[in-house]
């Protein structure tokens, strides 16, 4: 508790203590999350990191979600038919199950040719990811980049990025996209004794469970991705290391050509790479 009330005072209060900072102190005494605390975090790969605001109460960005994000940004920047596509074209990317917006935001720092839409269909999520925007402001546009006089155009030539869209899974995604993020409640409700208290408590329940086996979303998601793809597109995905074979045979059944499983830095199972 001393090293978070320690990185409270400096990072929130330049190290003065206020009235405001002994409330925050008994915040955190009283187990809320130090991000919450704080307000914000910070998320991303060097040199693109960076500031998400979590006024709204999302799901607090954890280290495994930068870490495999990172990796799949390097993936992405050493595809060999990046420079081609950001000649011909925008690059398109989803960021679904959006949440605080990190991933996408993430995206939109290291990925300077590309434009992301943010799903989610929570609206404190929608608000979330707008405000996240804001305040990651620089990445917010094209420069250089003429208008087109067609809606597509306007979309991904003009001004905006990051466009948010409220969609149930891919209801409302009408568009196809060079890659796909997502980051599904995946924590089986069977499970649920074993989170951590604070967690329960304080972060959103519908960004955690997955339905009995954390599979819920995850099968939506699948089924539906590979529609949404645009040719040589791929799909990144985090889940939990147990479920690591039954993704295996969803993604065989719903008929993904590759599907590659990856470990965090924790040497546990937490990410795949797929493409239809």
């Amino acid at each position: 508790m001393e090293k978070e009330i320690e990185w409270l005072l400096e990072e929130k209060y330049k190290g003065i203590k206020t009235k405001g900072f002994y409330k925050d102190v008994e915040r955190l005494t009283a187990g809320e999350p130090l991000d919450y605390v704080i307000g914000f975090t910070e998320f991303g790969v060097s040199p693109g990191s960076c500031k998400i605001d979590l006024s709204k109460k999302p799901l607090i960005p954890r280290p495994e979600t930068e870490f495999w994000v990172g990796e799949a940004i390097k993936n992405i920047l050493t595809n060999s038919s990046l420079s081609v596509c950001c000649r011909s074209r925008r690059m398109k990317i989803l960021d679904m199950f959006a949440g605080s917006g990190c991933i996408g935001i993430a995206a939109l720092a290291n990925v300077h040719c590309a434009t992301v839409d943010f799903a989610d269909n929570d609206e404190k999520c929608i608000e979330q990811i707008k405000i996240n925007l804001k305040l990651n402001k620089s990445l917010r546009t094209l420069r250089g980049i003429a208008s087109g006089s067609n809606r597509a155009n306007k979309r991904y030539t003009g001004r905006n990025r990051g466009v948010v869209i409220k969609s149930d899974v891919f209801s409302n995604i009408k568009e196809k996209y060079d890659y796909i993020f997502a980051n599904p409640p995946y924590i089986p409700t069977s499970k649920k004794e074993s989170v951590q208290k604070s967690v329960l408590k304080y972060e959103p329940k519908e960004a955690l469970f997955g339905g009995e086996y954390g599979l819920f979303y995850i099968k939506k998601f699948l089924k539906q991705a590979k529609n949404h793809l645009n040719p040589g597109g791929k799909i990144f995905m985090e889940f939990d290391s147990p479920q690591k074979s039954a993704i295996e045979k969803l993604a065989e059944k719903y008929g993904y050509k590759t599907c590659e499983f990856h470990k965090d830095q924790y040497s546990r199972w937490r990410w795949l790479s797929a493409s239809y």
